[in-house]
């Protein structure tokens, strides 16, 4: 009798610019901050939270990263919660790392289940205030918010859809923000986040061309400021709490949606605090 394969779980961003020594933090801190009194779901952000729901509930979590050492620390933590995971380098901004990863990936634990692509950049936040229109935005930063927000998912896509059809079964989940429903001015202060509307444009095409080939693909709008060590250090968050999402709860909705039954799936869900008016 042949054993069960376990099941194995991808997330693409697995780590989060707000963790305690991120660049966002470093960026609106000036320094890394100290994360050791936080809760351990909430310290790699969304990422992490999702890294740790699914090996918790038993699939082998392949964390991407740019560099092996930022993700160390999640990898440790999830072996200590009994979990299992990995660490694979991928760069978004070069097909070659990407094809590597996922190289590695199907060799060192098999095609994946279900991936998450969490990747989040920063390009744009450190422009001053009068930086803040389209005319004096670097092609450069412009640039990185399409390899991370369009072509990276559009990439990823092409490697895991393949095996998943052909399987019959998986999903596709794409963390999105509320700046992916409609084109908004950047202010000071925000990442270049438009080009977000093409992450949510491909999660609505590839659900109309792999829903009928058993793949689950969709789109998940976190419309507010998500609980991390940077962010819950940002003065507005210290005023006004409620305004902070948990990301140990959205973990949960991401599980959620892989593990809805194919009668009824889910392909967009906005997750909004309670204190604060949903974005549209």
């Amino acid at each position: 009798m042949s054993a069960v394969r376990q099941q194995v779980a991808v997330v693409v961003g697995a780590t989060s610019k707000w963790q305690r020594d991120g660049r966002n933090t470093k960026l609106a801190h000036g320094k890394a901050l100290d994360d050791s009194h936080l809760p351990v779901g909430i310290r790699w952000g969304v990422g992490g939270a999702v890294a740790q729901k699914f090996a918790k509930e038993g699939f082998l979590v392949v964390l991407t990263t740019r560099s092996a050492a930022n993700a160390a620390a999640l990898e440790k933590a999830i072996g200590e919660q009994g979990g299992q995971s990995m660490i694979v380098e991928l760069d978004l901004v070069s097909r070659e790392s990407i094809s590597r990863a996922f190289d590695t990936i199907r060799t060192r634990a098999g095609d994946p289940d279900v991936l998450v692509y969490n990747a989040g950049y920063l390009e744009g936040r450190d422009l001053p205030p009068d930086k803040e229109l389209l005319e004096h935005v670097p092609i450069e930063i412009f640039e990185t918010a399409q390899h991370i927000a369009s072509r990276g998912p559009f990439l990823v896509a092409q490697e895991v859809l393949p095996a998943m059809r052909q399987r019959g079964a998986g999903s596709f989940l794409i963390s999105n923000n509320q700046f992916s429903l409609r084109g908004r001015k950047r202010m000071t202060g925000q990442s270049l986040y438009y080009p977000r509307v093409m992450m949510r444009t491909l999660a609505q095409v590839l659900t109309e061309e792999y829903s009928e080939h058993g793949v689950h693909v969709a789109n998940v709008v976190i419309d507010g400021l998500i609980d991390s060590p940077g962010t819950r250090a940002l003065p507005r968050a210290q005023k006004n709490p409620e305004i902070v999402m948990n990301p140990v709860k959205i973990a949960e909705a991401f599980y959620y949606l892989h593990t809805q039954d194919r009668s009824c799936w889910t392909h967009e869900l906005q997750l909004t605090p309670f204190s604060t008016k949903p974005s549209f």
